[in-house]
């Protein structure tokens, strides 16, 4: 039998894709240098251990899995019944052992996966709704899966960093997160200037004529904008403010 291939004909969707594939593998290999007594330690979430983290990277498959199914049939499959059944699925998850946990996370996303790979070329369009009540195309969780597997990937705390991104992971964050503030009306004043781009990001006038300007490189950006620490940024004075909430 030939192989079979993602059957998605936009070049950008395309180039998402793999990099959500990538990020899973990523993922895994992080997951996989735990030992099974690891799993109850503290990840850099508060108040998660790294088990509710491999329960939300394997339940958030599951849920992805729903929207591309959704506009692979037309029948409405949301991410989830709601916040609170979310919420408790994770906390529910993150009780399971070890080696369910790694089955969850492995065979979730070979799911995810095998449906990204069915869903036909003209199906890339068809609008589905996040959990978050946004009415995006189906191609748009190529991202969010992106999302999810780089950063907690960081999360389980042995070893991932911002630095390993792929820079498209690292700027589509920073536009993300930036944009997201701008949305809420918070992060006045503030200025990310990355060493390693051509251009900075400004998030909105002060007003009065005051500004904090934050360096450093693009992935040490992201990785304090997203609330996972200021190492390597800083500013012309004083200490580095904490950043405005993103999720």
């Amino acid at each position: 039998m030939p192989a079979r291939h993602d059957q998605v004909t936009d070049p950008a969707v395309a180039d998402a894709l793999l990099i959500a594939r990538r990020g899973t593998a990523y993922f895994a290999r992080q997951l996989a240098a735990l030992s099974d007594e690891d799993f109850a330690a503290p990840s850099l979430v508060p108040g998660w251990s790294r088990a509710h983290i491999a329960a939300h990277v394997g339940y958030n498959a599951r849920a992805l899995t729903r929207l591309v199914e959704w506009a692979r049939t037309g029948i409405e499959t949301p991410m989830y019944a709601g916040p609170a059944e979310r919420n408790l699925e994770i906390e529910q998850g993150a009780t399971l052992k070890p080696i369910a946990l790694r089955h969850l996370v492995t065979h979730a996303a070979v799911h995810l996966t095998v449906e990204w790979r069915d869903l036909p070329a003209d199906a890339w369009t068809r609008i589905v709704r996040t959990a978050q009540g946004r009415s995006v195309p189906v191609s748009e969780t190529a991202w969010m899966r992106s999302r999810e597997v780089w950063i907690h990937a960081v999360d389980l705390d042995n070893g991932g960093a911002f630095g390993d991104f792929p820079a498209p992971v690292v700027d589509g964050l920073l536009r993300d997160i930036t944009g997201l503030w701008r949305t809420r009306g918070v992060g006045a004043g503030l200025v990310l200037r990355p060493t390693d781009r051509d251009a900075a990001i400004t998030i909105t006038d002060a007003g009065d004529g005051a500004g904090t300007v934050i360096t450093g490189t693009a992935a040490d950006l992201a990785r304090w904008a997203s609330g996972r620490g200021g190492a390597g940024v800083r500013t012309p004075d004083g200490p580095v403010p904490s950043p405005p909430r993103w999720l």
